[in-house]
Order: C-alpha cells, then structure tokens, then sequence
C-alpha cells in the first residue's frame, strides 16, 4: 500500500488508501459469508490488478481471483461454498475464531470478541444465529471499522486480538480443501492480503 500524508485529528491516512483497505475486507466478507451470486463473481471478475510497492504477491493473486471468478459458474460456487462450510452436519473447515484457537466453538476467545464488539458499539442482531467469530463476520467488522475512520490503533488491536493469529491457517486449511476449486484463489488473495495488512499495521506498534 503507498504511504499517504496522515490525518493529525484521528490519525488516518487519506481516503484513498483506507477505501483499498475496507474494499478487501468487504470483498473477503461477501465471498466467506455466502455463495457469490452471478452479481458478486461479475464484480470480482472486472477487478483490476495495479501493482502494489509492498510486492507482487497481493496483486498477482486478485488477478487469480478475477480470473477463477471468469471460470466459476453460480451453481458451481455454491455447490463448492456448501461442501466447504456447511455439508451434511458440517463442512470440511469450521471457519470460527474459537474453533482455530481453542479447537472448540463458543469458547473464551468468542466472549471476549464480544466484549470488544461492544466496546465498539457494535450490537448483534438477534435475527443472526452465528456466532460473531465467523470469518466472515470479523473480515465485515474490519472493513466497518475502516469506513467509519475509527483510528487506526483501534483497528490494529482488534486485527491483532481476533484474526492475526489463525486466519493465516484458516487460509492454509481452504487452499488445500478437497472441495475447492474457486475457493482456492480466495484464499490465496486472502492470505496475500494478510500478509499486507499485518505489515502495515505493523507500522503503529
């Protein structure tokens, strides 16, 4: 990501910069919440890939991305999608927080997500039977965090204290996923881009 001048009263970036940052996390949110939709693979499909100074990993992988987007139909994604995350009782990854930390669902880590969610003024829809540490669901809160200029410090021990430590192996787990086919380019952007994001909120510590 370019280094951009810095804004003293909350210590952001301009605008550019943190609109690319919240793009792939909004991005990574539509496509691990649900099956694209021929919407969402038609977006992704016309992404274009600039060069990054931070190297030629992230935008060689959204260029992957785009192109599997190409080749992957809508019943082709959601079958995949299905096999991945849901399955006959349960998919091939259990992709929760508390599951990567602890080994088990609604454990500590969840609790204590949810005390920061509040802290953040975050509410959880009741309408919402999730748990709150769905990959998904971090990847959302990250990009809302990034629109509504929260300081970056805040960004930066949220990232740190709910995904920097097992999203990388939650993208390891879904590249080598038996079922995935288009998956497996998310993954790899989503690794790629993980990498970039650790690096520059790196920066703050």
């Amino acid at each position: 990501m370019p280094q951009t001048e810095t804004n003293d009263q909350n210590n952001l970036p301009q605008t550019e910069e943190q609109a690319h940052r919240a793009g792939m996390y909004s991005l990574l949110g539509a496509v691990l919440r649900s099956a694209p939709d021929q919407q969402v693979l038609q977006f992704i499909a016309e992404l274009e890939h600039e060069a990054d100074e931070q190297g030629p990993e992230l935008p060689l992988a959204l260029q992957m991305l785009a192109l599997a987007a190409r080749h992957t139909s809508v019943d082709s994604a959601r079958d995949e999608y299905h096999l991945l995350f849901i399955g006959l009782g349960r998919g091939e990854l259990v992709p929760y927080g508390s599951w990567y930390q602890t080994g088990f669902l609604m454990e500590k880590p969840l609790g204590q997500l949810r005390a920061d969610l509040a802290r953040l003024g975050f509410e959880r829809d009741e309408q919402v039977k999730e748990p709150e540490d769905h990959v998904a669901a971090l990847c959302e809160v990250m990009a809302l965090l990034i629109q509504d200029q929260t300081p970056l410090e805040a960004q930066r021990h949220f990232f740190e204290s709910h995904m920097a430590d097992w999203f990388g192996t939650f993208c390891d787990d879904l590249a080598a996923a038996e079922s995935a086919v288009f998956y497996r380019s998310v993954a790899r952007f989503a690794a790629a881009f993980l990498a970039v994001e650790k690096r520059y909120l790196a920066l703050l510590a």
